[in-house]
Parts: C-alpha cells; structure tokens; sequence
C-alpha cells in the first residue's frame, strides 16, 4: 500500500514566503508587505522598461528572485503619473 504525505509535509518544501509576508504560501502576499529594490535593481527596471515597456514578464526574467507582478508594483508606486503613458508593445 501506497503512503501519502501529509498537507504539512507538503509545503515544508515551498520556500521562503517570508519575504511577502506571510508564513503560509496558500495566504499569499499581504497589500502591507513592501518589497524593498536594490538600486542597481532599481536603474535596470528602468532602463529595461524604456527598452521594452510594460513587458513585467521579460524585465523579471531579467532580475534574479523578482516576479513580474513585484516590478510592476514597485514601478506603479514609483512611476504613477508615468506609468500608462506607454504602451505595451
């Protein structure tokens, strides 16, 4: 007969979800949680959205440990009056 394991010992191998907030991956990100970006992170974001704009996923590839919804939300907050004046290509 066949183990199954438990749901605990499922998500001991998720990863660090510390990182936004929350200890338990399926609570996902809290709206609280800032992510805070190095500034050589900073000037690549912005280099790469002046090459390719609203393209996250591409800018993410590019930045190791950062998902698209991460640098989208940073540039938003940090960029709000410039943020749609360009569009996606």
């Amino acid at each position: 007969m066949a183990t199954s394991s438990t749901g605990s010992s499922c998500g001991e191998n998720m990863g660090d979800s510390s990182r936004h907030g929350s200890s338990n991956p399926k609570e996902g990100r809290t709206e609280e949680t800032k992510v805070e970006f190095s500034e050589d992170e900073e000037m690549l974001i912005a280099r790469m959205f002046n090459l390719v704009g609203q393209r996250w996923s591409l800018i993410a590839g590019r930045i190791p440990g950062r998902t698209a919804e991460e640098i989208e939300k940073y540039w938003s907050s940090t960029h709000s009056s410039q943020a749609g004046s360009r569009n996606e290509r």
